[in-house]
């Protein structure tokens, strides 16, 4: 055990976890690579959970960050802020929500505890519906509408959460129909669900579920929700703080992959916009962001600081088109790991869309879920050079997979060769 990790666990709470048997620190990156304390270098296919979106050390953006730095680092939300308002309007017309506002936090756990504060206000009422295997943060409000019990460490809750089926297509009751007839019965049992209940606040959804091992539901499915939930006055809440800027390769939000009735209500982000950066928000229309009759700052939220580091990663990334890099890499690459998940026995299934893949693996001849493989999987890979994640509802038995999206197609074959022998090795 290296003296940093004795020193992590005298200070830090048990339940803080670190990968791997040995775990790494890493010192510096550039573009998809990291390098550890001991000067290896290592392909990232995980970039701080979805967060290092475009590259590691991208020059445009230390360059923003150190320049803003240089004027002033900090002032609130109580003073006008350029930069801030700059990122707000572009994020606000790239949003699809008509008439929108968007407010500032720091991380994706308090944009979405945001976005619960403004539905339950609006709507007067404290039920949310959320999906099965859902993730939304480690607040008291996000772990109680979280729908996987390994990220939701109690009952306890300001709110009374109901579950909704359709988040996870090849399990549970339904997994056997076709989409249409999925859809068909998830909406049935929605319509059923409010038959008995209270009308909602809200119901809030991943378009792609992240932590929950990137499963999502048919195209659609959310459209057809949004057609029940109208009827009732309930809100949709899209959490996009992994599926949005372009990541998934086919839209630049999750949501309009189920934009037939419209856009959200309410939208929240984090993660990749940064680039590192501690940036998240909520962008909502103007009678829902504006229906709070008390006062309400964000500290951190907005920092001068942060919002130029969003302004300079989100010009790279329209500029290099990196959705359009993110559908053809993450194309190639969810290809490639396929093939070389139909070599072995423990891979269940490839699943994703652009540069957000994910593999499940369970038992050979079985559909039991296999999480010693799977964190196997993630050793043996960062033996062979890579980062990647894990996750999965089902006892935490999915590889995750989402480099940076400026990922080059040598890069991703590198990264599958990789994988391809790190299952090798535990299969």
């Amino acid at each position: 055990m290296s003296s940093l990790h004795e020193r992590h666990l005298a200070v830090s709470p048990d339940w803080l976890a670190l990968y791997y048997k040995h775990p790494l620190e890493i010192t510096h990156g550039e573009g998809r690579h990291v390098w550890d304390a001991d000067g290896r270098r290592y392909l990232d296919f995980f970039g701080g959970i979805l967060t290092t979106m475009t590259a590691h050390a991208l020059p445009e953006v230390t360059k923003a960050v150190s320049e803003q730095a240089g004027r002033i680092i900090h002032s609130s939300t109580l003073y006008l802020n350029r930069p801030m308002v700059e990122l707000a309007e572009r994020i606000a017309t790239l949003s699809g929500i008509p008439d929108a506002r968007v407010f500032f936090t720091t991380s994706g756990t308090e944009a979405n505890d945001t976005a619960l504060l403004l539905a339950t206000a609006y709507r007067r009422s404290n039920q949310i519906l959320a999906m099965r295997n859902s993730y939304h943060g480690r607040s008291f409000s996000a772990v109680s509408i979280t729908g996987n019990n390994a990220w939701s460490p109690t009952s306890l809750s300001p709110l009374q959460t109901l579950y909704v089926h359709g988040g996870v297509r090849t399990r549970g009751p339904y997994a056997h129909l076709g989409d249409a007839d999925f859809i068909a019965a998830c909406v049935a049992d929605l319509e059923d669900l409010l038959g008995h209940i209270r009308e909602p606040a809200a119901l809030i959804a991943e378009p792609i579920q992240g932590v929950g091992g990137f499963t999502s539901p048919p195209d659609g499915l959310y459209a057809a929700f949004r057609r029940v939930l109208d009827r009732h006055g309930v809100l949709w809440i899209s959490d996009e703080v992994q599926t949005g800027w372009g990541r998934s390769g086919e839209h630049f939000w999750g949501w309009q992959a189920h934009g037939e009735n419209g856009p959200p209500d309410i939208l929240t982000f984090a993660k990749g916009i940064g680039n590192g950066m501690s940036i998240g928000g909520v962008v909502a229309r103007a009678d829902v962001m504006n229906c709070l009759d008390a006062n309400s700052i964000s500290t951190f939220g907005g920092s001068p600081v942060t919002m130029a580091a969003g302004l300079a990663n989100l010009s790279y990334l329209l500029e290099h088109d990196l959705q359009g890099n993110a559908r053809r890499v993450g194309g190639l690459l969810i290809e490639r790991l396929r093939a070389v998940g139909a070599a072995s026995a423990c891979v269940r299934e490839v699943r994703g869309r652009g540069l957000m893949i994910g593999i499940e693996l369970v038992k050979p001849g079985t559909d039991e879920a296999d999480p010693e493989a799977a964190a196997a999987v993630l050793e043996a890979a960062r033996e062979g050079g890579l980062l990647i994640g894990k996750g999965g509802g089902h006892n935490t038995s999915v590889l995750r997979i989402a480099p940076p999206l400026s990922l080059t197609i040598p890069e991703a074959e590198e990264g599958a060769a990789i994988l391809a022998e790190a299952l090798r090795s535990v299969g």
